[in-house]
């Protein structure tokens, strides 16, 4: 899994690299195209939840394919931004910086809510009073199963 988010250079995006703690490994790495697929330039690091991290600052408006080396095996992550086939008849992972924009606080517009004008979901209709909708129709509240409350084990 990655992340995005802005850097403090301008013109440039910071991504942190992802795995989950369940990952068990003694090395884990990250190679790509803003790596030149170098395995040593950007090792992931095991933090004290357990996740592994990795951090890089990639530049606004490209597109970079990686993949994660772990323990001596290439594997892909699908949780990016996409992936496309390579030579070895796998795929690669991709980060698409071209969308990407840091914006600084000063260009965000801020929210606004007309006073008066209560926010409706317009895809959603009011619920009638008393009736509950559920995926066997419409039941009231007393047809309702009731739920146990959850107690903490002791």
């Amino acid at each position: 899994m990655i992340h995005k988010s802005p850097s403090s250079r301008p013109g440039y995006i910071r991504v942190v690299f992802e795995l989950p703690s369940c990952v068990w490994a003694d090395r884990i790495s990250v190679a790509g195209t803003f790596n030149d697929w170098d395995e040593r330039t950007s090792p992931l690091v095991q933090s004290r939840d357990g996740v592994w991290r990795a951090t890089v600052e990639l530049q606004v408006g490209q597109r970079h394919e990686f993949r994660y080396l772990i323990d001596g095996r290439w594997q892909t992550d699908y949780h990016t931004d996409g992936f496309t086939d390579n030579i070895y008849g796998s795929h690669n992972s991709v980060i698409d910086l071209d969308m990407a924009r840091t914006a600084t606080l000063a260009d965000r517009q801020p929210s606004k809510v007309v006073d008066g004008q209560p926010h409706v979901a317009p895809h959603l209709p009011y619920p009638r009073e008393g009736v509950v909708r559920g995926m066997n129709g419409e039941r009231s509240a007393a047809e309702m199963p009731r739920m146990r409350p959850r107690v903490a084990a002791a």
